[in-house]
């Protein structure tokens, strides 16, 4: 009998330490992937359960970053390409919309919060304002260094 139970215990073990690997997994991948103005898609919207997609806002461009078991899948637009942002809102959560100025498939990123829809929004009007005032050249006042 005891050496059932001392069985048992082993695979109840086993399996645990099964369990707790993927959910480190899971959180590993969810975690924010750069530094920045990351925003990150609520595990209760379609398609974000396991690994929320990601978007990120810089001066030049923006990426959205959706993990993957193995992987990633990034999709990068310079903010010169950006021609509109819509924000469709839900009762609780927002769907974005960045359009390209090239005629392809616009970035949709669904289940974020509403203030974070506006956030973006505002973040890629923003930057581009920066970036047309500069004359194309990159954000007024921006991070470059002269020598």
């Amino acid at each position: 009998m005891t050496g059932e139970l001392d069985w048992l215990w082993w695979v109840l073990a086993a399996a645990l330490a099964g369990v707790a690997i993927l959910g480190f997994w899971i959180w590993s991948k969810g975690r924010a992937f750069a530094s920045g103005d990351v925003f990150r898609a609520s595990r209760w919207s379609r398609g974000n359960h396991l690994f929320p997609t990601q978007v990120l806002i810089t001066q030049t461009s923006v990426v959205q970053y959706t993990p993957r078991w193995f992987g990633r899948r990034e999709e990068t637009i310079h903010m010169a390409h950006i021609s509109s942002v819509k924000i469709e809102t839900g009762m609780v959560l927002s769907n974005v919309l960045i359009e390209t100025s090239g005629g392809s498939d616009p970035i949709v990123c669904h289940g974020h919060r509403k203030g974070d829809a506006d956030r973006m929004k505002t973040l890629v009007e923003r930057y581009q304002t920066d970036y047309y005032r500069g004359g194309g050249a990159g954000p007024v006042g921006g991070g470059g260094t002269s020598r």
